[in-house]
């Protein structure tokens, strides 16, 4: 039961990435490529009925990580307390920036929450990195020092950097150049991404500009992807193991990959939504194929004197594990069947939609 309810946690991850994903994106074109009140319309209409409801799968990530894997909820929100309490208010200032902008008809009160919306998003963007980095690279659980743990072997605190900026540190922080530049990869591949759906939902004058933004950075993107390789040899001195040991898990790989390269022919593509399947594409199979080359774990310790967590050590009783399949599974059903009208409902471009105006 514990490897069903990792599936379904990473399944929700991945979708939530793909959705919110793209309003992070999003946000950030409408940070530095929206010059226009046209244009910044556009991309607000093209996410503005999606928004909200994408964050649900969030919540529902949330929600699973409570239910089934109690140690590693109780590890993480303590342990991460920080940033997540900074995502938390990047959040809500998207969410602001998005609904206030429209209440008032003034040029400074706009020009405030279009920034709030902008910046939330590029920051949001950049600490989901981060987070990702954190977990690949691992914590220091039980707070050991000089080899004696000082705490509970799940427990773990960190300060938001180190003083060596270095993530093979004794001392660890949330940032540092490894988690940083994981966070680096994440704002240029979600910037692709909101960019392909603004292309794929509206008819903007934006459009061309932004099919020429996709084709450069997604240079960027491969570069920066080769280079988190050769650098993940230094956290992680067998990075590939599991998938030498189950090669099954190369469609992991293969998928990420496909969808990168697909995305430089992202001039020619005559379908609008061909773009956007491509960086869905990128995103999950990069996602997943991280979380496969550190299964079972979790989240590895970076002593010797603690074992890492993995989905065995953190997981709930099996009874619970069981009784709440039916649960997720009608849960499953509402909330596909909502998405399913939603996005029936707001089918085709978005122009027109007028998302906040008063």
């Amino acid at each position: 039961m514990e490897f069903f309810w990792y599936i379904v946690l990473i399944g929700i991850l991945a979708t939530y990435l793909v959705l919110d994903g793209y309003d992070f994106g999003a946000g950030i074109i409408h940070l530095f490529f929206a010059k226009t009140e046209k244009d910044k319309k556009a991309i607000t209409n093209a996410i503005g009925p999606f928004w909200d409801a994408n964050e649900v799968w969030l919540i529902a990530a949330g929600g699973v990580l409570f239910y089934a894997f109690p140690t590693l909820y109780a590890a993480s929100f303590s342990g991460f307390y920080l940033p997540l309490m900074m995502i938390l208010w990047l959040l809500i200032f998207r969410a602001v920036g998005l609904e206030l902008r429209g209440q008032i008809h003034n040029q400074m009160w706009e020009a405030v929450w279009d920034k709030a919306f902008g910046i939330a998003s590029f920051l949001l963007a950049l600490f989901f990195g981060i987070a990702l980095g954190n977990v690949v690279r691992g914590v220091n659980l039980g707070m050991v020092n000089n080899g004696v743990a000082t705490q509970e072997p799940h427990f773990f605190f960190l300060p938001l950097w180190n003083p060596t900026f270095s993530p093979e540190a004794a001392e660890l922080g949330i940032i540092d150049w490894f988690t940083l530049f994981l966070g680096v990869v994440s704002v240029v591949a979600l910037m692709i991404h909101g960019a392909n759906w603004i292309i794929y939902k509206t008819n903007s004058s934006l459009n061309s500009q932004l099919k020429e933004v996709i084709f450069k950075m997604n240079f960027v993107l491969l570069v920066l992807v080769i280079v988190s390789l050769s650098v993940w040899h230094i956290i992680e001195k067998e990075p590939f193991h599991n998938f030498l040991d189950n090669p099954l898990l190369f469609i992991f790989p293969i998928i990420c990959f496909v969808g990168l390269f697909g995305l430089f022919k992202v001039k020619t593509f005559k379908k609008d939504g061909t773009g956007f399947l491509f960086s869905s594409m990128f995103l999950v199979g990069g996602f997943t194929s991280t979380t496969a080359s550190i299964f079972p774990v979790v989240l590895p310790s970076t002593n010797k004197v603690n074992p890492s967590l993995t989905i065995y050590n953190v997981a709930n009783g099996d009874y619970a594990l069981s009784v709440g399949v039916y649960w997720f599974a009608i849960a499953l059903a509402l909330v596909i069947g909502y998405f399913i009208i939603q996005y029936k409902v707001f089918n085709g471009k978005m122009d027109d939609v007028g998302y906040g105006e008063h």
